[in-house]
């Protein structure tokens, strides 16, 4: 232990590299590829960068330390967004870095007026209160949740099902502040921090195994839900430009065609956009007609990804990332519009309050300035063996926002479905990252998922995070499972804000208890003759 508080200590005496160290430990923690699991490098990441932060005594200082390091951390886990749109991806990995630096600021200012360890008792607290309250508002890329480094960390995250991915932020903020005093502190504050690190190790571990436990021993499972999902594998650089309309239906109407032969599901799934154009439009009446057709040849129901533009009388028409789910015996379409819009690239933020705005977007092949959906609408599914079965649908980039799902299964969501689109980042690990988050969904609300891509990694997820099945990436090729359907609900799912709104209050206690011991050390010195 001294000669690893010797090495630290040297190295927090190097002006950046402490920085350069944290970041690279951040950038390897989350998630890139299955056969790459470096994930608990998260729990020590930010140990070099908080000792270092001792002696840091200017904010000029502290913001080229920490963007330093958060600009590293950046690269290294979001450099894959750049093969889809490079300005748009320096966008956002500069921007992303400033971001993460808030929590540090808020951290030097604790300091500032009530010295070093109180400070790092308080970060906890105020890295999870930022976390929560950046991801409230349109710019917000939450990609980079603290807590979402862990998503492939199966048996350490159960408990998100209480705390959702906020508790597990929390969780490792404090492992990394204890792992600092550890290293600082005097053999008592050693010992007391090395305890209650070996129990925030044990105590998640203890309830992953009689979660599982019970799951075997005494639930009662409902009958699952038979699905297919289809994985065209077109490549959506060229889907706009080298195909038409009629070679992507063809290709869909054959896959599933063969699909529904062999499987007989209760549900067909189609990926994001699968339909490149606006079905319901009265142009497009041929084709919906085909499409209804083909659902009452195969007696199945079909959830799509589809453009959707909505006519106002008093408004130009607005186009929609949206979903819908047909029955082959109801004329009704379900729909749901793409809520949560990828910043920049599937719409500007703010455009509706400065229409200049839009000029900024970056646009990918066949995706701009998509409409903003604002219902959080579940659909009904007719099922045979199941009767009627509640569906949370979510698009693509939505999986990352953790109230946003809980909202869908409180509406009575038996079953998590996600489209989405993911070759726009090639062989990267961005497809993987996407997949690890949506595993965090399924266990802060304990819903399996069935994830349906056009390109990337279509996968069944059970309510505990672990693959029931899947398809290799960049293949052509249906999947047909029985997906688990749940009806109860989890702590975090009826209180999804609890914690970090309560880490919110704390967190401004901090400062008021802060401010007040700066006001009396400033008093005593006034005083003194």
């Amino acid at each position: 232990m001294n000669l690893l508080f010797q090495r630290i200590n040297q190295l927090s005496h190097t002006r950046y590299a402490p920085s350069l160290v944290s970041g690279v430990l951040l950038g390897l923690s989350f998630p890139t590829y299955p056969f790459i699991r470096l994930e608990v490098i998260a729990w020590i990441a930010l140990v070099p960068l908080l000792i270092s932060l001792r002696r840091v005594e200017k904010p000029g200082e502290l913001f080229r330390q920490v963007y330093l390091s958060m600009l590293v951390f950046c690269l290294i886990s979001l450099w894959w967004v750049t093969l889809a749109t490079l300005p748009g991806g320096a966008l956002t990995i500069f921007a992303q870095a400033f971001f993460l630096t808030i929590p540090f600021f808020a951290f030097y200012a604790v300091k500032k007026m009530a010295g070093y360890r109180f400070a790092l008792f308080s970060l906890p607290f105020l890295w999870v209160a930022w976390e929560w309250a950046y991801m409230q508002q349109d710019l917000s890329l939450g990609w980079l949740t603290f807590g979402n480094s862990q998503a492939n960390l199966n048996l350490m995250i159960q408990y998100a099902d209480f705390t959702g991915v906020w508790g597990i932020s929390f969780w490792l903020v404090w492992f990394n502040v204890l792992a600092a005093l550890a290293l600082i502190g005097s053999r008592r504050e050693t010992l007391r921090s090395v305890v209650f690190m070996f129990l925030m190790i044990a105590a998640p571990l203890l309830y992953a195994s009689v979660l599982f436990y019970r799951d075997r021993t005494f639930s009662e499972k409902e009958l699952p839900l038979r699905v297919t999902l289809v994985q065209p594998n077109v490549n959506p650089h060229e889907k706009w430009a080298q195909y038409n309309s009629v070679e992507i239906m063809d290709r869909y109407y054959r896959m599933t065609g063969k699909a529904v032969r062999e499987n007989r599901p209760e549900m067909v799934i189609w990926p994001e956009t699968a339909i490149p154009f606006s079905i319901l439009d009265r142009p497009y009446a041929g084709d919906l007609q085909s499409l209804r057709f083909a659902l009452r040849q195969w007696h199945t129901a079909l959830l799509t990804g589809f453009i959707d533009i909505v006519y106002d009388e008093n408004k130009p028409p607005e186009s929609y990332n949206a979903s819908m789910l047909l029955e082959p015996d109801n004329g009704v379409h379900q729909i749901y519009r793409k809520m949560r819009l990828v910043p920049f690239a599937e719409r500007v933020p703010y455009v509706e309050y400065f229409p200049w705005l839009g000029n900024l977007t970056f646009s990918l092949a066949g995706i701009r300035g998509w409409g903003k959906g604002h219902d959080a609408s579940v659909m009904e599914l007719s099922s045979p063996r199941n009767g009627k079965v509640v569906i949370a649908n979510i698009i693509c980039y939505e999986s990352i926002f953790p109230a946003l799902v809980s909202e869908f299964v409180r509406k009575g969501a038996k079953l998590l479905t996600l489209v989405t689109n993911d070759g726009w980042y090639g062989t990267s690990y961005g497809p993987y990252q996407h997949l690890a988050i949506g595993r965090m969904r399924c266990i802060e609300n304990r819903r399996a998922m069935a994830r349906c891509a056009n390109t990337g990694l279509t996968v069944v997820i059970d309510k505990f995070g672990r693959t029931i099945a899947e398809v290799p990436w960049w293949q052509e090729e249906a999947l047909t499972a029985e997906v688990p359907l749940e009806s109860s609900m989890t702590f975090y799912t009826t209180h999804p804000d609890l914690l970090p709104k309560v880490a919110s209050v704390i967190s401004a206690l901090f400062f008021l208890v802060a401010f007040f011991r700066k006001g009396k050390e400033v008093i005593t010195k006034v005083r003194k003759p």
